[in-house]
């Protein structure tokens, strides 16, 4: 890091520093344009940061840090499919798959699509047979991204009954399978390498256990050499760029699953969603720009305040795996200790990103996010359309929830307060709330295929953004390696060189 970053540094964290200062539930006086400064849209979201530490010292702070850090010539790399990823010397072609990217990119990608329109207009013309299941089988991206889509949007596709099978867990398989009518059930096994073992394994069990022919059988893969030798006809055999990182692939024929369960339409009008986004992030002032403003404060309070995680709470069920799908996104790609050059960071990287749906998750962690004595940036996600047509009442009282916390995290309660409820001291005690806790909240006008799009692109560029200011390489992921490496050295026996903690946990779990 060479000194003028540092000195940039050292100028956020000092802005950051005074911002803290000031409690939060009053700097709505103190600021009387906060909220409409730091209330942003774009592409069907609005994003309400105006209850977090983001003054106008710390964004000034952050815009100049961004600058001297080439923040607009790392977004230009990844928006235009030069290499972004330098340690595999590779660039970051999904948002291509949108529309947004080198021509070549893009063009392949339109061919790609193609191929995967085919494919699927196959399935739903009965040149498979009937199918009455889908059985999609990968780990990963190639599982999270596809899971959250199916879950979030109606089943409107050709293909309703589509099951996950991720964990290499067989109980997971056997759920998925239950019941499946063999004739009328189709595999698409999901590994951009094809040697994934938890994937290669699930997908051996999922055709030996059902006695599905190689014509029933889908693959989705980089590596379509791998697919072939597993058994996947080449008609059957979708292929995906090498640059799409798997956490990053949903957009490509890894979305096949979701796009049978939705329908090719919904699936468009996802990829026409994030396409939006990719527009708003490369175009937009960086003090207007959803990713990048959301990101600056994630910066604040990971990397200077020291947050160790980040809660999102998804205020509709449909979004119940979005804490799921951020926590992959975001903490495989910026769990970071080093910088893109190899030398070790100064601060803090990746929060633990974790969550839940409102209003279960209030009654089970809120507890500590009130009162608890960790700092937990608070993200809120409330959709204005409700996605049922029962008692509007439910939706009232939902969103009623949702404020409520936002509110209840700024304010607290004082010891004068708990005691005009309360004349036992001990009990009022009990019943203060600091406040002065952040949140944050994300408001779309209804949840469909366009804004589920444009929702998950923009976590997808908050994260790069993250990175970017931090200068990590946010698309390798090496840590995930040394742990697969000791288990299939474990599995296949050859336990000499571990530990005896391990060793005896081996012997104790496979024993007998």
């Amino acid at each position: 890091m060479d000194d003028q970053v540092k000195m940039r540094w050292t100028e956020l964290e000092a802005a950051v520093a005074d911002a803290a200062r000031h409690p939060l539930k009053e700097v709505f006086s103190r600021e009387p344009d906060r909220l409409a400064r730091l209330t942003l849209e774009a592409c069907g979201l609005t994003v309400d940061l105006s209850k977090t530490i983001l003054d106008e010292g710390v964004v000034a702070a952050g815009l100049a840090l961004a600058d001297e850090v080439d923040f607009g010539a790392w977004r230009a790399k990844l928006l235009s499919g030069a290499v972004v990823n330098p340690t595999e010397g590779r660039a970051a072609t999904h948002s291509a798959e949108r529309g947004v990217g080198s021509e070549a990119d893009v063009k392949a990608a339109r061919e790609a699509r193609t191929a995967m329109k085919a494919l699927y207009e196959r399935i739903a013309a009965g040149d498979f047979g009937a199918v009455g299941r889908v059985v999609h089988v990968g780990i990963g991206g190639s599982f999270l991204g596809p899971a959250l889509v199916i879950d979030a949007l109606p089943a409107s596709g050709p293909v309703p009954d589509v099951r996950i099978v991720s964990n290499i867990d067989a109980v997971s398989l056997e759920r998925a399978i239950e019941g499946a009518d063999p004739a009328k059930t189709l595999m698409i096994v999901v590994s951009k390498s094809f040697t994934t073992l938890e994937t290669r394994m699930n997908a051996e069990s999922v055709r030996d256990a059902l006695g599905l022919p190689a014509e029933r059988v889908i693959a989705v893969t980089a590596n379509p050499d791998k697919a072939h030798e597993f058994g996947v006809a080449p008609g059957n055999i979708l292929g995906f760029a090498e640059t799409v990182g798997g956490r990053y692939s949903l957009w490509t024929g890894v979305g096949l699953a979701a796009a049978l369960s939705a329908g090719w339409d919904a699936f468009t009008d996802l990829l026409e969603g994030a396409g939006e986004m990719d527009r708003h992030f490369a175009e937009a002032e960086l003090a207007q720009n959803l990713p990048f403003m959301a990101a600056l404060g994630d910066i604040a309070y990971a990397s200077i305040l020291g947050a160790e995680s980040r809660a999102v709470f998804a205020y509709d069920e449909r979004l119940r795996l979005l804490p799921d799908f951020l926590q992959q996104l975001e903490t495989e790609s910026n769990g970071k200790q080093v910088d893109r050059n190899g030398h070790r960071l100064a601060r803090p990287s990746s929060p633990v990103v974790w969550g839940g749906v409102g209003t279960d998750a209030q009654h089970a962690v809120f507890q500590m996010l009130h009162q608890g004595t960790h700092l937990v940036p608070v993200e809120f996600l409330a959709i204005r359309e409700p996605g049922h047509s029962m008692d509007r009442d439910h939706h009232r009282q939902l969103i009623a929830n949702c404020i409520a916390q936002g509110a209840a995290l700024l304010a607290g309660r004082s010891f004068e307060e708990a005691q005009r409820e309360t004349p036992d001291e001990q009990i009022a005690r009990a019943k203060v709330f600091d406040g002065n806790r952040p949140s944050s909240t994300v408001v779309l006008p209804r949840l469909d295929a366009r804004t589920l799009g444009a929702l998950i692109a923009y976590y997808e560029h908050r994260t790069f953004s993250f990175g970017a200011l931090l200068e990590i390489n946010s698309f390798d992921q090496m840590g995930v390696e040394l742990g697969k490496n000791i288990a299939r050295a474990i599995a296949s026996g050859e336990t000499a060189s571990l530990d005896l903690s391990s060793k005896a946990l081996m012997d104790r779990l496979t024993s007998g």
